[in-house]
């Protein structure tokens, strides 16, 4: 019987789940390689630039103060995204 290593381990693909989140948590998902504040500004930097993400953000009341995405924001996101 074969072992994994942790690296291994930690390297498997979690299914990413719809739920709220925390923008930071979001984008550090997105971005897990650089600091939680670069990668909240990188995150809101796409969901600007993306005229029609940002529309239908804001009408599920989104603005760029939120600190946290509900599941509805979430699914629309990695719509236009992509899963993270």
């Amino acid at each position: 019987m074969e072992h994994s290593t942790w690296e291994e381990l930690e390297e498997e693909e979690k299914p990413f789940v719809i739920k709220t989140y925390l923008k930071k948590d979001l984008a550090c998902l997105y971005n897990p390689n650089i600091t939680p504040r670069c990668a909240i500004r990188m995150l809101t930097k796409w969901i600007k630039i993306n005229k029609e993400l940002y529309a239908r953000l804001t009408e599920l009341g989104y603005n760029p103060r939120t600190r946290t995405f509900t599941p509805r924001q979430v699914q629309l996101i990695t719509t236009f995204l992509d899963i993270p």
